[in-house]
Protein backbone atom coordinates (compact mmCIF):
# COMPACT_ATOMS: atom_id res chain seq x y z
CA UNK A 1 0.00 0.00 0.00
CA UNK A 2 1.21 3.26 -0.80
CA UNK A 3 0.92 6.56 0.89
CA UNK A 4 -1.86 9.34 0.03
CA UNK A 5 -0.11 12.51 -1.45
CA UNK A 6 -2.48 15.23 -1.27
CA UNK A 7 -2.32 16.64 -5.28
CA UNK A 8 0.19 13.67 -5.64
CA UNK A 9 3.03 15.69 -3.33
CA UNK A 10 2.54 19.05 -5.50
CA UNK A 11 1.89 21.01 -2.49
CA UNK A 12 3.80 24.41 -2.47
CA UNK A 13 4.49 26.02 1.08
CA UNK A 14 3.25 29.52 0.80
CA UNK A 15 5.72 32.69 1.20
CA UNK A 16 8.73 33.71 -0.15
CA UNK A 17 12.35 31.47 0.24
CA UNK A 18 14.35 34.45 -1.05
CA UNK A 19 14.33 38.13 -1.36
CA UNK A 20 13.40 39.62 -4.31
CA UNK A 21 14.79 42.98 -3.51
CA UNK A 22 17.64 43.98 -5.23
CA UNK A 23 18.61 46.82 -1.80
CA UNK A 24 22.20 45.40 -0.53
CA UNK A 25 21.02 46.59 2.87
CA UNK A 26 17.76 44.41 2.87
CA UNK A 27 20.12 41.13 1.51
CA UNK A 28 22.74 41.63 4.62
CA UNK A 29 19.82 42.01 7.26
CA UNK A 30 18.19 38.72 5.24
CA UNK A 31 21.78 36.92 5.46
CA UNK A 32 22.20 38.13 9.25
CA UNK A 33 18.57 36.86 10.39
CA UNK A 34 18.81 33.70 7.98
CA UNK A 35 21.87 33.00 10.46
CA UNK A 36 19.92 34.10 13.97
CA UNK A 37 16.95 31.83 12.97
CA UNK A 38 18.66 28.98 12.66
CA UNK A 39 20.87 29.08 15.55
CA UNK A 40 18.94 30.96 18.18
CA UNK A 41 15.59 29.13 19.12
CA UNK A 42 13.31 31.95 19.66
CA UNK A 43 10.44 33.05 17.21
CA UNK A 44 11.13 36.53 17.05
CA UNK A 45 13.99 36.14 14.44
CA UNK A 46 11.99 33.65 12.30
CA UNK A 47 8.99 36.47 12.21
CA UNK A 48 11.34 39.37 11.25
CA UNK A 49 12.97 37.12 8.68
CA UNK A 50 9.20 36.10 7.42
CA UNK A 51 8.77 39.95 7.05
CA UNK A 52 12.28 40.96 5.52
CA UNK A 53 11.17 38.46 2.89
CA UNK A 54 7.92 39.85 2.30
CA UNK A 55 6.74 42.38 -0.45
CA UNK A 56 6.28 46.17 -0.17
CA UNK A 57 3.42 46.38 -0.19
CA UNK A 58 3.24 44.08 3.48
CA UNK A 59 5.70 46.48 5.24
CA UNK A 60 2.80 48.86 5.27
CA UNK A 61 3.65 52.06 7.22
CA UNK A 62 3.00 52.54 11.37
CA UNK A 63 2.29 56.15 12.50
CA UNK A 64 4.06 57.45 15.54
CA UNK A 65 0.76 57.74 16.81
CA UNK A 66 0.28 53.88 16.48
CA UNK A 67 2.85 53.17 17.64
CA UNK A 68 3.42 55.35 20.61
CA UNK A 69 -0.43 54.10 21.26
CA UNK A 70 0.95 50.82 21.37
CA UNK A 71 3.82 51.51 23.65
CA UNK A 72 2.14 52.89 26.32
CA UNK A 73 2.63 49.64 28.36
CA UNK A 74 5.49 48.70 27.45
CA UNK A 75 7.50 51.90 28.08
CA UNK A 76 10.83 49.59 28.41
CA UNK A 77 10.50 47.71 25.40
CA UNK A 78 11.94 48.80 21.70
CA UNK A 79 9.88 48.85 18.79
CA UNK A 80 10.24 46.96 16.12
CA UNK A 81 8.39 47.64 12.76
CA UNK A 82 9.49 46.42 9.41
CA UNK A 83 8.95 48.78 7.52
CA UNK A 84 8.69 52.75 7.50
CA UNK A 85 7.76 55.01 10.77
CA UNK A 86 6.11 58.02 9.71
CA UNK A 87 5.59 61.08 11.27
CA UNK A 88 2.26 62.09 12.68
CA UNK A 89 1.01 65.85 13.02
CA UNK A 90 -2.01 65.67 15.13
CA UNK A 91 0.12 64.34 17.62
CA UNK A 92 1.31 67.12 20.28
CA UNK A 93 3.52 65.25 22.06
CA UNK A 94 5.86 62.56 21.94
CA UNK A 95 6.30 60.27 24.25
CA UNK A 96 9.95 59.12 25.15
CA UNK A 97 10.09 55.99 22.19
CA UNK A 98 12.70 53.59 21.62
CA UNK A 99 12.41 52.42 17.70
CA UNK A 100 13.83 49.86 15.19
CA UNK A 101 12.64 50.33 11.86
CA UNK A 102 13.91 49.74 8.27
CA UNK A 103 13.22 53.28 7.55
CA UNK A 104 12.18 56.69 9.83
CA UNK A 105 11.20 59.92 8.16
CA UNK A 106 13.16 62.41 8.38
CA UNK A 107 10.26 64.56 10.88
CA UNK A 108 9.44 61.53 12.75
CA UNK A 109 13.37 61.22 13.48
CA UNK A 110 13.41 64.11 14.71
CA UNK A 111 10.37 63.87 17.09
CA UNK A 112 11.22 60.40 18.45
CA UNK A 113 15.45 61.88 19.36
CA UNK A 114 13.88 65.40 20.49
CA UNK A 115 11.58 63.63 22.99
CA UNK A 116 14.73 61.50 24.41
CA UNK A 117 13.77 58.71 22.84
CA UNK A 118 16.38 56.41 19.94
CA UNK A 119 16.21 55.77 16.38
CA UNK A 120 18.06 51.78 15.74
CA UNK A 121 18.77 49.98 13.05
CA UNK A 122 18.04 46.33 12.73
CA UNK A 123 21.55 45.79 12.80
CA UNK A 124 22.04 47.44 16.09
CA UNK A 125 19.10 45.69 17.53
CA UNK A 126 20.75 42.63 17.15
CA UNK A 127 23.56 43.52 18.50
CA UNK A 128 21.49 45.00 21.68
CA UNK A 129 19.02 42.04 21.94
CA UNK A 130 19.71 38.97 18.97
CA UNK A 131 16.68 36.87 20.97
CA UNK A 132 14.74 39.65 20.63
CA UNK A 133 13.79 39.76 24.27
CA UNK A 134 12.32 43.12 25.03
CA UNK A 135 11.08 43.82 21.74
CA UNK A 136 7.89 44.29 20.68
CA UNK A 137 7.03 43.24 16.58
CA UNK A 138 4.53 46.07 15.41
CA UNK A 139 3.56 46.31 12.09
CA UNK A 140 0.92 48.52 10.02
CA UNK A 141 -2.43 48.15 8.59
CA UNK A 142 -1.61 46.13 5.03
CA UNK A 143 -5.36 46.47 4.08
CA UNK A 144 -5.15 49.92 4.11
CA UNK A 145 -3.68 50.48 0.57
CA UNK A 146 -6.21 52.82 -1.75
CA UNK A 147 -6.02 49.49 -4.08
CA UNK A 148 -7.75 47.16 -1.90
CA UNK A 149 -10.76 49.41 -1.17
CA UNK A 150 -11.25 48.32 -5.29
CA UNK A 151 -11.39 44.28 -4.56
CA UNK A 152 -14.80 42.88 -3.97
CA UNK A 153 -15.04 42.54 -0.02
CA UNK A 154 -18.16 40.25 1.56
CA UNK A 155 -17.96 42.38 4.86
CA UNK A 156 -18.35 46.22 3.18
CA UNK A 157 -20.19 45.55 0.45
CA UNK A 158 -19.40 46.88 -3.11
CA UNK A 159 -16.00 47.99 -4.28
CA UNK A 160 -15.12 51.50 -4.81
CA UNK A 161 -15.67 51.80 -8.70
CA UNK A 162 -12.36 53.19 -11.09
CA UNK A 163 -14.08 56.42 -11.97
CA UNK A 164 -12.63 59.38 -13.44
CA UNK A 165 -14.36 61.77 -11.81
CA UNK A 166 -17.57 61.63 -9.43
CA UNK A 167 -19.97 63.93 -11.24
CA UNK A 168 -23.32 64.05 -12.99
CA UNK A 169 -21.68 62.68 -16.21
CA UNK A 170 -20.03 60.00 -14.92
CA UNK A 171 -21.54 55.99 -14.08
CA UNK A 172 -24.71 57.33 -13.59
CA UNK A 173 -27.07 55.17 -15.63
CA UNK A 174 -30.52 55.85 -16.28
CA UNK A 175 -31.96 52.89 -14.26
CA UNK A 176 -34.96 52.26 -12.94
CA UNK A 177 -34.49 54.91 -10.33
CA UNK A 178 -36.84 57.84 -9.36
CA UNK A 179 -33.41 60.29 -8.80
CA UNK A 180 -32.33 59.04 -12.35
CA UNK A 181 -35.58 60.46 -13.80
CA UNK A 182 -36.98 57.01 -14.42
CA UNK A 183 -41.19 56.48 -15.19
CA UNK A 184 -43.29 53.86 -15.89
Amino acid sequence: MGIDLVKAGRVKKPGRKALVSKNPYLRLLVKLYKFLSRRTDHSFNKVVLKRLLMPRRFKAPLSLSKLSKHMEKRPDNTAVVVGTVTNDERMDVVPKLSVCALRVTETARKRILASGGEVLTFDQLVARSPTGSRCTLLRGATKAREAVKHFRNEVKGNPKPYVRSKGRKFEKARGRRHSRAFKV
